[in-house]
């Protein structure tokens, strides 16, 4: 299944297990369930695990909250906390800490629009802290914010825009926005995923551009990302392996068909799902049609989850009251 994309680095790691089914060296995983959520953490820590997964080296941590779905205010302020606190576990900061958010993406593709939409819900401080820091809860850090836009919208590379961003306000730490590809159909709008390893600009559709990561902006830079899209192979793929599977099943094992079906390799069968879904079309990417709601819900998460993870000693409440 090489063909298959997903930035998950938890799907990385059970696409690997399907095809070796064994330990994967290099690599540690734990796992837990917090409150209907359930919480794993991949954690690549050598070149050989970072080979394997081919995801670079660092913590991943996911969420996975089918409940999301049922777009639940206490479940979403639950979910929020529990973003707070895995963010906490892998930033430091202090009183004086800058934090520049990017929200990637293009505001105009509802897929892609989860970064722009988590930008305009935050609590971005950093200005008033500057200008009237005597007027100024105690417990507020220094937060700002940007929505860049995308290539096609300004001509020019995400990256040139933050790096020079970067350089200009200098701050201790960036989280960058982005939405992510899956591979499976049940994991779009209800996972959520934090690396510090950065990111790459537009790798959710196989368009990388330069990545946003500690070794290119020189400060520590943490990627959140929700899967909005699967790529519409990934689901032929698995709709034709299942069929084989089922049709082996009820086939008879001494039969020419059965080794006919068992005999068929990796490039035959990608072959095949190349002829329907990707012929003189390219990739294509498939979203549900309820992708607005499930946007809009999930950047109030994650905008909640990083208010509270970025000022000291705040409740949803208190949130809610600054940006209200």
């Amino acid at each position: 299944m090489g063909n298959i994309r997903t930035d998950l680095a938890l799907e990385a790691r059970e696409l690997y297990q399907q095809q070796n089914r064994g330990h994967i060296p290099g690599v540690k995983v734990d796992e837990e369930e917090v409150e209907g959520v359930k919480i794993s953490r991949v954690h690549i820590i050598s070149p050989l695990g970072e080979e394997s997964l081919g995801k670079p080296q660092g913590n991943y941590i996911t969420l996975e909250a089918p409940d999301i779905k049922n777009r639940d205010p206490e479940f979403q302020e639950t979910l929020s906390k529990l973003l707070a606190q895995e963010i906490g576990k892998l930033v430091s900061l202090n009183k004086k800490s800058v934090t520049l958010v990017v929200g990637l993406g293009n505001w105009n593709i509802t897929p892609d629009s989860l970064g722009p939409k988590v930008v305009d819900r935050l609590l971005v401080t950093r200005h008033i802290l500057e200008y009237m820091p005597d007027q100024v809860d105690d417990r507020l850090r220094p937060v700002c914010a940007v929505a860049p836009g995308v290539l096609g919208i300004t001509g020019i590379e995400t990256g040139e825009i933050i790096k020079g961003i970067v350089e200009k306000i200098r701050p201790d730490l960036v989280i960058a926005i982005d939405a992510l590809a899956s591979r499976r159909t049940d994991r779009i709008g209800v996972t959520i995923q934090i690396a510090d390893t950065g990111i790459s600009p537009g790798s959710g559709i196989g368009n990388k551009r330069m990545g946003l990561n500690k070794e290119t902006l020189g400060v520590p830079t943490i990627a959140i990302g929700v899967p909005t899209v699967v790529y519409a192979y990934t689901i032929g793929r698995d709709s034709l392996q299942m069929l084989i599977d089922q049709f082996a099943d009820q086939t008879s094992p001494g039969s020419q068909f059965y080794q006919m079906l068992k005999q068929m390799d990796e490039a035959q069968l990608d072959a095949l799902v190349h002829q329907v879904v990707t012929q003189e079309l390219g990739d294509l990417v498939v979203t549900p049609k309820e992708i607005d709601l499930l946007i809009g819900y999930v950047a109030d998460v994650l905008a909640d989850g990083l208010n509270l993870a970025l000022h000291e000693n705040m409740t949803i409440e208190d949130i809610k009251h600054f940006i209200n």
